[in-house]
């Protein structure tokens, strides 16, 4: 794995599985609404064929979507799609398919739509490092055939086409294929999201910011390692004033606060190891000192890492 590969090297701090739950196939005029998701998963939709109005009712604001298009919830938000008319939606019908997803189809003979709906799960605590880190709704665009063919939005419509296909039939294994497809879905929409000419906030635009990826990289290659402001700054070829300012004005926070996060995240996969004591997880992430991390750690995840093990393990106690 290259050591600019921040992306790779994110995903091995959070695990991320996929599953793919409802197909709808409606002819207009429909409307589906989805609660706030849980705070451990992403509700996704994929665009396959038509278009959809997407709405969120917190920040009020509505896009088109198109055929390719595919939105992220990262923030598992309250919303909506709907196919614009504002007429009554005609009653749909839901059939449960063998592998595991429901189909769900109306009667309409008006404009169709093909949606796959599923979500992504992120293990405990690091859902906290997404929601603070990647935007409230990610829309990217699978484009097929467009120039380069291994761009990402190439990828990804490569992908949406096994989807579809594997979705359609019945098949040996057809769950398991979907549910892996779902996961590879995840990192390809946040390469395409950080390669965009317009990358959104937080974690992806710094990553697709070439001056400060650099860093990033560094970062998230060896949290461990004794980062200073300094170091960071060289490695960007800035100095140290710049590269706080391009930092703080990319994700809102300093390089440090980053750096902390990641390290936590990765505290906490340690910590569910029986074996390892607190002492040697807080060296393992970079502190010398095991009051400094116990204290660092009850405030970004909200409980001690005694109490992060035992809730990890149902109950059990463990070192430390």
């Amino acid at each position: 794995m290259s050591e600019v590969d921040w992306l790779s090297h994110l995903l091995q701090i959070i695990t991320v599985t996929g599953q793919l739950e409802v197909r709808c196939a409606y002819g207009a005029p429909w409307r589906v609404a989805w609660s706030r998701a849980a705070a451990n998963e992403i509700p996704y939709h994929v665009i396959v064929k038509g278009r959809a109005v997407f709405e969120d009712p917190e920040t009020r604001t509505a896009r088109e979507l198109v055929s390719g298009d595919i939105v992220l919830l990262p923030h598992g938000a309250a919303h909506v799609l709907h196919d614009g008319s504002g007429q009554t939606p005609i009653p749909t019908q839901q059939h449960q398919g063998a592998a595991g997803w429901m189909l769900s189809e109306n009667d309409s003979q008006g404009e169709r739509l093909d949606l796959l709906c599923g979500r992504f799960f992120i293990a405990a605590p690091h859902d906290r490092l997404v929601r603070n880190y990647l935007p409230t709704n990610l829309v990217t665009r699978a484009m097929d055939g467009d120039g380069d063919s291994g761009s990402a939005s190439n990828q990804l419509a490569s992908l949406v086409g096994l989807m579809r296909m594997e979705s359609a039939g019945d098949r040996a294994g057809g769950r398991a294929v979907l549910n892996a497809l779902s996961s590879a879905l995840f990192t390809l929409v946040l390469r395409a999201a950080s390669e965009s000419e317009k990358a959104p906030e937080g974690l992806l635009a710094l990553a697709g910011h070439p001056r400060l990826a650099p860093a990033i990289a560094a970062m998230l290659a060896d949290p461990a390692q004794a980062w200073k402001l300094p170091d960071l700054a060289d490695l960007c070829g800035m100095s140290r004033a710049t590269f706080m300012r391009h930092f703080q004005d990319r994700l809102g926070c300093s390089a440090l606060d980053l750096l902390t996060d990641l390290r936590m995240s990765l505290a906490a996969n340690e910590l569910k190891k029986p074996a390892i004591s607190t002492e040697a997880v807080a060296e393992t992430v970079g502190y010398q000192s095991v009051s400094a991390f116990r204290r660092v750690f009850a405030e970004r995840m909200g409980m001690t890492p005694g109490e992060w093990r035992r809730q990890a393990h149902g109950g059990e106690t463990g070192p430390g």
